[in-house]
């Protein structure tokens, strides 16, 4: 499957105009497998997309193609990609080009087995052979700690000698504050000792080498040391968290987290976040297939575990390659679900990761099909973590699914309720209160009559003589807005986050603001 000359585009044409007949389609819009312009794509466990029914036929003939990058992929969960169809529907309406159909079963049949047999046969042991299983291992936890805690009033705190704040700026102080502690769970690291059939041939260092045998062996104290000393070696050199995230290391170290014994769990959890701060490392993890192992921990893990999980998807979520597959892997309701944690850093990074994914169009929509904005809502009320909740909304109220839902949950009275009652715990946090209504009222023709009903011109002009240069820049545009009876059509989202003191760049995680455990 090495040659390209196998993989042939082919794609339909309108023959109206031949000036954009001959502009071919982006390569990320070709399926990997058929060579076609993608017409149902679908995303694989490991993050990559594929024609559907190109990734059916490789299942249908327990075939895993190796791709450009020398990657093989997880065929294991496949996800329809609405978003991405749309866009390659997008692209082809403005390029004039006819709409893709699905490819022949049989047409796509033959490419496969062409590769299969340009491709040197590989033996499996009957461990591999396991792999459907292996990969994807029921994880039975015995509690999860779900409950509501106490309201936040504080963001910067922290017990662990191992904790940094990440965002230095004023303000509200964003930590990535993940204590390395333990927890335990039921599933059997017996059961998943391997998890890729396909491991990367070439030279490996020694020191990878014996970490990666340590890993695969039988006995735990072995495992226990060979986590604990990765732990170690990735806690502050950046050099050594680069070298050592290499496809043969990851793909031995992803069981060990949901092992049965506590001490090999939090240092492998502990390992994969330190591994998971360095920007080249991100997407390599999401597409080694660590997101459904993560899922599993978040939903049903100790609070300890949990902290780890969340601290982990937070890191992962910030390159902007992550975002989409995170969201259709099915993170987005386990993180609403761990809002609710009662550790506090699970609560924090979980808001945090849920704030970068919905920077993405398909996980704002994807979220509040999921009935997340009513229970949004209720956490601003309450005062449970406002300001990062006030974060998401603020990303939600960019998408029409969202304006709508929260409209129609009264956010325009209980944001202005809010404001009136001084109930919020800063300066911050009276910022993104007010952007949140600054976003809702961008192409909406409802917001005027519900911020009359609520009186929002007098609390907003409150806020132009006494708030903040970016609240009073934003009340500003609103009262303006009622008064002119004019609604603004879209909604900029870096206009909202840059002008409303929600400047992106403040919750991004640098080479200088990292945590390591």
């Amino acid at each position: 499957m090495g040659g390209k000359h196998r993989w042939k585009i082919s794609f339909h044409r309108s023959s109206s105009n031949s000036k954009l007949d001959s502009k071919p389609p982006p390569r990320e819009f070709i399926c990997p497998i058929s060579g076609s312009l993608m017409s149902d794509p679908v995303v694989v466990a490991s993050g990559q997309t594929f024609e559907r029914v190109a990734v059916q036929v490789c299942k249908d003939l327990n075939f895993t193609p190796k791709l450009e990058d020398g990657s093989r992929p997880d065929f294991s969960a496949i996800i329809s990609n609405y978003a991405f169809k749309t866009t390659i529907l997008h692209w082809c309406d403005q390029s004039g080009t006819e709409h893709p159909r699905a490819p022949d079963y049989s047409s796509v049949e033959r490419i496969v087995r062409a590769a299969m047999a340009s491709q040197p046969e590989i033996r499996f042991s009957e461990t591999e052979l396991l792999k459907g299983v292996a990969d994807n291992p029921a994880v039975l936890f015995s509690h999860a700690a779900t409950e509501l805690g106490p309201r936040i009033t504080h963001f910067n705190s922290s017990s662990s000698e191992e904790s940094v704040i990440i965002a230095a700026s004023p303000g509200t102080p964003l930590p990535l504050t993940i204590r390395p502690t333990s927890y335990s769970a039921s599933t059997s690291s017996s059961e998943i000792t391997e998890t890729d059939i396909q491991i990367p041939s070439g030279p490996i260092s020694e020191e990878e080498e014996k970490l990666v045998a340590k890993f695969r062996s039988e006995e735990v104290f072995e495992q226990e040391e060979a986590v604990i000393s990765l732990r170690n070696m990735t806690k502050s050199r950046e050099d050594t968290r680069v070298s050592l995230c290499s496809p043969r290391l990851i793909s031995a170290l992803r069981p060990l987290i949901v092992s049965r014994y506590s001490v090999v769990q939090v240092n492998a959890a502990a390992s994969l976040v330190n591994l998971s701060l360095e920007k080249s490392n991100k997407l390599k993890i999401v597409r080694s297939g660590f997101i459904p192992v993560l899922i599993d921990v978040l939903k049903g893990g100790f609070a300890e575990s949990q902290e780890h999980a969340a601290g982990a998807l937070f890191s992962l979520a910030l390159d902007d390659d992550n975002k989409m597959a995170i969201g259709v892997l099915g993170a987005l309701q386990p993180l609403m679900h761990a809002l609710r944690s009662e550790s506090e850093r699970t609560r924090h990074d979980s808001a945090l990761a849920l704030y970068h994914l919905t920077l993405v169009q398909s996980n704002r929509v994807k979220l509040v099909k999921l009935g997340a904005v009513p229970t949004l809502l209720t956490m601003v009320k309450s005062g449970n973590l406002a300001s990062r909740v006030l974060l998401i909304l603020c990303n939600l109220a960019a998408c029409n699914e969202g304006r709508t839902s929260m409209l129609d949950g009264n956010a325009v009275e209980c944001l202005v309720g809010l404001l009136r009652r001084n109930e919020l715990d800063s300066e911050a946090t009276r910022e993104n209160c007010v952007a949140a209504l600054y976003a809702l009222s961008q192409g909406s023709f409802r917001f005027k009559g519900l911020a009359k009903e609520a009186r929002a011109v007098e609390v907003l002009k409150e806020i132009e003589e006494r708030g903040t240069e970016r609240a009073r820049e934003k009340a500003k545009r609103i009262v303006q807005m009622m008064r002119a009876g004019e609604d603004e059509d879209g909604v900029n989202v870096d206009g909202i986050l840059d002008s409303g003191g929600l400047n992106r760049n403040r919750f991004r995680v640098g080479v200088s603001n990292t945590t390591t455990f």
